[in-house]
């Protein structure tokens, strides 16, 4: 089964998260790489939305119980290895597809989820159902450098660190009152449909767009490059 899908409504492709909790393992990262590789291909695609067919979460983050069996096992540990760097691929994905990429967030975003939210180039989010939250802090698993950078380029600072120190979460109607959120609308269609007529708005170039978001990301590629490294071939994952 499927846990990726994606159609193309005029110049919008929605992508549709489609596996309940839509979990990061290694299936959903072959699965969105796939389909963001598809959508590149359609010519008339001039902006993307990330959603999620379940009813009451977007993305619930890593996929604890995948991570937690291959961190467990030696053999298993070039695997887990090649995950991270997937995540890492996602990520940079995202932040320079060539065209505009927007979370609209129907349900929970936590730990991972809440990071692809924020790689993301807009995001619109439900104000009457689901939490953004950043549980890192207490299941003893800390940010990698390059999520770190991503979160940074979403958020204030001082929204992030409340966020970040405290594993508090935030609903919609907070992250639009801070500018984590361009919008918070009630319920999931809306949220949906805002997001695709926001996405319907741009007509840019492939090109310019794809160039100025590569510098614009720049340096949170280098810090893949880089500082993400050592801790991913050292498998240096938690506290």
């Amino acid at each position: 089964m499927s846990v990726i899908s994606w159609q193309r409504q005029g110049s919008v492709a929605v992508l549709s998260m489609d596996n309940g909790e839509n979990r990061h393992n290694p299936l959903f990262i072959s699965e969105f790489l796939a389909a963001m590789a598809a959508i590149e291909a359609d010519p008339e695609v001039r902006a993307v939305v990330l959603a999620s067919s379940d009813a009451k979460t977007w993305s619930q983050g890593i996929d604890l119980a995948w991570i937690q069996a291959a961190a467990a096992d030696r053999a298993r540990h070039g695997e887990l290895r090649d995950f991270l760097n997937g995540l890492n691929s996602i990520f940079a994905r995202v932040l320079t597809f060539p065209a505009p990429v927007i979370a609209a967030i129907t349900g929970h975003a936590f730990g991972n989820g809440a990071i692809l939210a924020c790689a993301c180039d807009f995001r619109l989010m439900r104000s009457d159902r689901g939490f953004f939250c950043f549980p890192e802090v207490d299941v003893n698993i800390p940010f990698l450098p390059g999520m770190m950078a991503i979160v940074e380029k979403a958020m204030p600072m001082y929204k992030l660190e409340e966020l970040y120190f405290s594993g508090r979460r935030a609903g919609g109607q907070e992250l639009a009152d801070h500018h984590v959120v361009s919008k918070a609308l009630e319920g999931s269609e809306a949220v949906v449909q805002a997001a695709i007529e926001l996405g319907a708005t741009f007509q840019k170039g492939r090109g310019i767009f794809g160039e100025m978001k590569r510098r614009k990301h720049a340096r949170i590629l280098e810090v893949f490059a880089t500082a993400d490294q050592p801790i991913i071939t050292g498998l240096k994952l938690t506290a």
